[in-house]
């Protein structure tokens, strides 16, 4: 018989970040590798009878919890119990940067309608100064991109748009 395998460092996370899930909690699921990692446990535990509604932040949590079986619902029946989501940097100060992988508007806003918010963080996730893996995530409306452009230069940054094949990098806004 083989030996099991040791969790990942992700999927130990996503595990403690379950612990904090009720039956009947209405969770927000947030984006990227470390929350699909709790997306992923989170529907194992649905598979053996937990009973939860998740709203996700993206179209891509929605199309995994949806395929594992999580229910989802919107933002329409008040507070969320908690959201579980990951960062893409975090300073000494524990202030964090969130938005590299395109779904910031979407996180902010489920992270606002939450009661309780955990951030799942790897050590890779640590930086000494909030920027130094990225620059800093601004989701904008298409309508609004020069104005936003020009009023970040005025405030001293140095605005970019962010390009995928040569193109604007389009959210799911």
């Amino acid at each position: 018989m083989p030996a099991a395998t040791e969790p990942s460092p992700l999927e130990q996370l996503a595990a403690r970040a379950l612990e904090q899930v009720r039956d009947g909690m209405r969770l927000g699921l947030g984006s990227g590798r470390a929350a699909s990692s709790f997306v992923r446990a989170l529907g194992a535990r649905v598979r053996e009878g937990l009973r939860v509604r998740g709203v996700p932040t993206s179209e891509a949590t929605g199309h995994l919890a949806r395929e594992l079986g999580v229910p989802l619902a919107g933002l329409d029946e008040g507070l969320l119990d908690l959201t579980v989501d990951g960062a893409d940097e975090v300073d000494p100060r524990l202030d964090l940067i969130k938005g590299y992988g395109g779904a910031l508007v979407r996180e902010r806003i489920v992270a606002a309608a939450s009661r309780r918010v955990v951030i799942l963080v790897g050590r890779e996730k640590l930086v000494p100064v909030l920027g130094s893996r990225g620059r800093l995530p601004v989701e904008v409306l298409p309508f609004a991109a020069p104005l936003t452009i020009r009023e970040l230069a005025d405030l001293g940054c140095r605005p970019a748009l962010r390009l995928e094949a040569g193109q604007p990098c389009v959210t799911d806004n």
